[in-house]
Parts: C-alpha cells; structure tokens; sequence
C-alpha cells in the first residue's frame, strides 16, 4: 500500500531532514536568502542559536562537531554571510571537523549576471571542504542532505557547503525523507593486527602519539587500557589533549609550541612509533623536524581513517586505514609480551611530564600567569571543557592545565584567533550542566568577542580569561626574533574588557595581581552569568619561560 506523500516546501523539507539526522541545534545568522528555512525552523524542535557574526556561528558549529562527532550546522546568508563564515570552514577543515554550512542563494533565473551579493561558491570554498554543491530541485533535498552527512563524518571528516538558491526553497515537492546517516566504520585487517603484534613484541623503545578526530568516550578507555598492557608511553598530539588522562601514570605530555625536551627526545630515541588518528601535521611534528619525510627512521605505523592521508607525508612501514573507535575495538585483543623491553620508560616519562609542568617560572609582572593555571589545575571539574584560540596565552592554558577526560577542550589546530568566545557560547548551549571557560589573548578576544552577547542572550554563564599585554604578541615574539626593537604593527589600545561585560548584561573583574584571580574567579562562578575576567599580563612575559628581552638580547647576539 503507497503512503501518500504531503507537499512540503523545499525550506521545510531541509529543516525536516535536519530532525531525521538528529540535528538539535543550528547556530545562525539570519537573511533574507533563506527566509523559508527560518519560518520551517519556526515550529521545529531543532534550538537555533542566533549569533552576532557568521564567523562565530560558523566555530560554534564547528565546537558542535568536535564534542558530538556528528555533523554541526551553521546557516548564513549569500555573498559577506559566506565570506564572514569561511574561517570556520577552514577550521573544520584542518581540525577535521564534521560540519555542515548552508549558504542562502540568489534566485537560480539571476546566475551569472554578477547579481545582488552572487559568489561562485565552489569557487569559494573548493579547496578548505571535502564537498560544495547547490540544491536545484526541492525534491533533491533529501538525498543532497543525507549524502553531506555521509561525507562530512566518513574518512577523515570535514566540512561540507550546501548552496540554496532562494526560490528552490519556497517550491514544493512530494518527496519522502532520508534515513538517518551513520559514519561507516574503516576496520582494521586481522592481517594488520598481527604486524602491529609483531612489531610490538619485537620493539625496544615504543611510543604512542593520539590525534585526530573519530573518536569517543569508549574509544579513549580502549585505547588507555592497551597502554597499560603495553606500559606505552603516551603523547597526544597539538591541542588533542582530552584524549588520555593527564595524571594517567603512562601520560607523557603533548605535540604541540614549546614541547618538553624530554619527551621530544623520547619520541627521537623511539624505534617505534605508532601515530593514531592523527596527521602529525607541522605544529605535532615540530615544523616537520620530528619525523624524517617521506621514509621515518624509526618502525612507524600510521593508522587513519582517511586513505588520502596514508602516506601523504610519511610513508609508514605499516599504515592501516581504520577509525580511532574500530581500531581501538581491534586492538583490545593484542596481548603484550611476557617481558616487556621497555618497562619503566612510560613512569619516566610521566614523571618528566610533572616536573616539566608542576612549577611555572616566575616572569615579570605583578600578574604571574603559570600561577594562575596552577590553580586553576586544582580548581577545575575534572569535566570542565576548555576553550582557546590563538596565541601565545595558549601555551599556559595547554601546559598546566591536566585533562582529564574526553570531550573537555575545543581548541583549533589550524591555529585560528576568535575561536575561544564562541566555542565557549556553542559548548554551554549543548551541555549547559558543565563549567565551560574559555581563554583568549587581548588580540584574539577582539576577533569575536561580541559574541559574548550571544552568550547574555541566552544565559550561559560560561566564563571567558581575557589576557591582556596591549599587543598581538606571538608576531611580537617573531618580530623580536627577527627584527629586534623594531617593533611594527603589533601594538593594541584595549577597551576595559571587563566593563564591556558589564555593558552586554554580564558580570565582570579586573584582574592586575595573581592574589586577586581566585576571589574573581569565584565570584564569576556565584553570579550565574556570563563573565570576562581582564587579566593584565607584562609584556615581557611572552612566553612561560622567555621574555622579550631575552628573545631580544638573543637575537642581536646572532647578529
């Protein structure tokens, strides 16, 4: 018996297979290109977040595909709606993130006549997406949806730009939905697990580098228990921290800007280095210094779920294409040797891990940042999640502060300013029972920072560290390495930051002496509204262990 089939919208057809999916939040900024989606959103159970920027709702989309894994969604409008979301494209992009962003559209009887805001948006975003495609027909709607979720989250997953020309969402179609798309999982071959095996049981120094994305909750404990087995030391790769437990016995520290030397020459000395999920890209391997390319000196084995990336930069003496969650399932069944070569190298390592983050060097300045993450470390729900973007605050924030757990810390490895705020605004929206903070430089607040309004909007109290040293400092740090004292374009004059918080209808603190952040903090913790807490930090503490003049007197020396 055939089912009749109800007219529907192309509009209310999108917002329909966006349920089936299970999309339960759309972070947008509204226009008048897709007025049909807005008015189908109207009685959707479906939250939309209505944000200040696209680029902001384009990273709080992209924060929804980090801690959910399936695809976050971000609608904006043709021509500067576009342009303004494509840094969290590129995000998505580099993080492997799966994402999905709907673009308004001009009529499809206006193409190719330069019309109002018209931008050629395969074109546009071609090479910073795994797929760009417009919707012609409403009755296409359903296959075009399902197959971006397939796409976005299969392989190594990414973002995906759908095209929707305006009038094709106010026709109609008699079509049926598309079932709910789940990512295919790549298994590892029994073959594969026998050569890891091997490989293993005939390793004298092997070390275990997590990164990438694909993962879970259960995947991470898999994983943690095969490290165990095998007392592996472990290191996670840049800004893929949540991955293993910090205070984990086997935890010896994190790929990313001023690694630990020790663990750097771990790695180094290793004869066998097994990398999953992750592309060890150039800030993981250190500019491309850590690893030998294309041939690694040392026994690699390079398991990723994306085929294009096996071998794309290193060429393994074992690459497996599989998925953290499938391969962590497969490897619970390899048992390690009843001697093992390596015992003790993973306590060593953690024990230089702790030493290496346990006591920041005191900097100039009344405001000693390493301190201020010190307690904060104590401070912390263990599921607290973390959110920075770019800049060299971000040092502090990854070396002393200890993840415990998966799904805690929003970072972006394409190195992005302006993330921290609105990651922060997305994760508070999705899990508002959880302590969200984020931390952002003076340079990188400004790059998003009014959607702290969204925040206000909808009472999420996260809590945003604004660290200011009146400079956009990671250029100032190059510049004093390779231009010394001629200091060009880096100078910031700040608003009272804490004032603006004020200002938008939450609670803020200024902060100038390390004795006065906990009080602060805690008092941005009781109020139960959002809250920016301006952090004043001396220049010359650039990093947490160089100062300008340092950088500077070094750079002279080598004239």
């Amino acid at each position: 018996m055939t089912t009749e089939l109800a007219s529907r919208t192309g509009g209310q057809i999108l917002v329909d297979q966006l349920i089936v999916q299970g999309a339960d939040h759309v972070f947008c900024v509204p226009g008048e290109s897709y007025l049909a989606v807005l008015d189908a959103l109207h009685d959707a159970d479906t939250k939309v977040t209505i944000c200040r920027q696209e680029g902001g709702a384009a990273m709080m989309a992209e924060a929804y595909g980090k801690l959910t894994g399936r695809p976050g969604i971000c609608m904006v409008t043709r021509g500067p709606g576009a342009t303004n979301a494509s840094p969290g494209v590129h995000i998505a992009q580099q993080d492997s993130t799966p994402m999905i962003l709907f673009v308004g559209q001009i009529e499809r009887g206006m193409r190719g006549r330069d019309a109002f805001q018209e931008v050629d948006y395969g074109k546009l975003f071609g090479g910073i997406c795994k797929w760009v495609a417009e919707i012609d027909d409403a009755d296409r709607v359903p296959e075009m949806i399902a197959r971006a979720y397939a796409t976005a989250m299969q392989g190594r997953p990414g973002p995906v730009v759908l095209v929707l020309p305006e009038d094709m969402l106010t026709d109609t179609a008699e079509v049926p939905d598309a079932p709910r798309v789940e990512a295919a999982e790549t298994w590892p071959g029994n073959n594969d697990m026998v050569k890891l095996q091997k490989l293993l049981w005939a390793a004298k120094k092997p070390v275990l580098l997590l990164g990438g994305s694909r993962w879970s909750e259960k995947a991470v404990d898999a994983v943690t228990r095969f490290a165990e087995r095998f007392e592996l030391p472990v290191i996670c790769q840049f800004r893929r921290q949540m991955l293993f437990d910090h205070e984990h016995a086997n935890y010896a520290g994190d790929l990313g800007l001023g690694g630990n030397p020790d663990m750097l020459k771990l790695i180094k000395d290793s004869d066998l280095i097994i990398a999953l999920g992750g592309r060890l890209s150039e800030i993981a391997s250190q500019s491309y210094t850590l690893i030998d390319i294309p041939q690694p000196s040392q026994t690699f084995v390079h398991i990723h779920p994306g085929p294009e990336e096996l071998g794309r930069v290193y060429q393994a003496h074992l690459p497996i294409q599989a998925s953290p969650t499938a391969f962590a399932a497969a490897v619970e069944g390899l048992q390690p040797p009843q001697a093992i070569a390596w015992s003790g190298a993973a306590a060593r390592a953690h024990e230089s891990y702790l030493a290496w983050t346990g006591n920041p060097a005191r900097l100039p300045g009344k405001l000693q940042y390493g301190e201020i993450m010190s307690w904060l470390r104590d401070r912390l729900p263990d599921d607290a999640i973390v959110c920075n973007g770019a800049g060299n605050y971000a040092i502090w924030v990854h070396r002393f502060l200890r993840f415990r757990r998966y799904g805690t810390q929003l970072a972006p490895t394409s190195g992005s300013m302006g993330y921290g705020t609105p990651a922060a605004v997305g994760a508070k929206r999705m899990q508002p029972d959880k302590m969200v903070v984020a931390f952002a430089g003076d340079g990188c607040f400004m790059m998003n920072g009014q959607e702290f309004a969204t925040a206000c909007q909808y009472d999420l109290p996260i809590i945003v560290v604004v660290v200011d040293n009146g400079m956009y400092g990671t250029i100032r740090m190059h510049q004093e390495r390779d231009y010394p004292g001629r200091v060009s374009a880096t100078t910031l004059k700040n608003p009272d930051f804490a004032a603006l918080a004020r200002a938008y209808g939450g609670h803020g603190e200024t902060v100038h002496e390390t004795a006065e952040f906990a009080a602060a903090f805690e008092r941005a913790v009781a109020s139960g509204k959002p809250a920016i807490l301006h952090l004043f930090l001396d220049q010359q503490a650039i990093t947490p262990t160089t100062t300008i003049e340092q950088i500077r007197e070094k750079a002279r020396a080598k004239g």
